[in-house]
């Protein structure tokens, strides 16, 4: 426990920049990561092979940063051989992108919504990471900061078959809505860019067939509940933030994450509406602290 406890707080140490700070460290390792880490080994125990993880929340909710921290104390209470990865490594290249632009709808432009990823390739590499006769298995890197896929030589190479595999994504897990939900726009952006309702029922029909297929490959699905909306803008603000600081280079303006975070609040709105459809859903406070879990 001590040599966790060595790592868990290091490894937050690290992830306290720009001036935000972990609040009540040691009594959320405690009373949540622990107990939801003894649950997964549990689960995992007794299937007696390697199970697939789905951890979603909105943007900024902390989705990479609780991933790492789960995979750091199943590897060292447990012993588990975790992969961790994001949806947003699967993100389609700026190339791609330009071309759905072009030929189905402008807004495709705009990495996020489901339809912007490259889902066959990462339905193959889930497979492939479940398979027995296990081979290396290269998962790529999304480089935000340039909006397009990081070199090949950057990508994580899983040499050993895992036990865990956390898939974490915004819309991991998300259900597609009814034709009645999607023809009330949501916001300004639907409202006046989306008018023949062309992008967001291609997103939906995504969510319908190609997303649906990945999220069937889930075991377990871990939810990250925000207290509001409105949230979500801000805590993006923060992220943008750090992102600022680890790469020295200029990121997202205000007003282009106002216009960004427009793209994820339907189906961001539609997940926090049907959270009970997870298996654990993590509350989350206005501090950005868990706040309780209901199993």
């Amino acid at each position: 426990m001590s040599d966790l406890k060595k790592i868990y707080f290091k490894f937050i140490k690290k992830q306290e920049i720009a001036g935000e700070k972990f609040q009540d460290k040691q009594k959320q390792l405690k009373n949540f990561y622990l107990p939801i880490c003894d649950k997964l080994f549990k689960i995992y125990s007794s299937k007696k092979k390697p199970m697939i993880i789905g951890l979603s929340g909105s943007q900024g909710s902390g989705k990479s940063t609780i991933s790492q921290i789960l995979k750091i104390i199943l590897n060292s209470n447990y012993k588990l051989n975790v992969v961790s990865f994001s949806l947003d490594d699967f993100y389609k290249t700026a190339f791609e992108r330009k071309k759905m632009s072009k030929f189905i709808h402008p807004l495709f432009m705009t990495r996020g919504v489901p339809g912007t990823h490259d889902v066959k390739w990462l339905y193959n590499v889930l497979r492939s990471l479940l398979k027995k006769k296990f081979k290396a298995v290269a998962i790529p890197k999304f480089d935000k900061s340039i909006d397009d896929r990081f070199s090949r030589k950057q990508w994580q190479l899983i040499k050993k078959k895992p036990d865990i595999i956390i898939f974490e994504g915004w819309c991991v897990g998300a259900k597609p809505q009814s034709l009645k939900e999607l023809r009330k726009p949501i916001n300004i952006l639907e409202k006046i860019e989306d008018t023949k309702l062309t992008w967001r029922k291609k997103v939906n029909n995504e969510l319908r067939t190609n997303y649906k297929k990945i999220y069937n490959l889930l075991d377990k699905k871990i939810y990250l509940r925000v207290p509001h909306f409105k949230y979500v803008f801000k805590w993006r603000l923060l992220q943008e933030k750090k992102l600022r600081l680890k790469l020295k280079k200029k990121t997202m303006t205000k007003k282009q994450i106002r216009r960004f975070v427009m793209f994820y609040e339907r189906v961001t709105k539609s997940m926090t509406k049907n959270y009970k459809t997870n298996d654990t859903v993590i509350n989350l406070d206005k501090n950005h602290k868990i706040k309780s879990i209901n199993y």
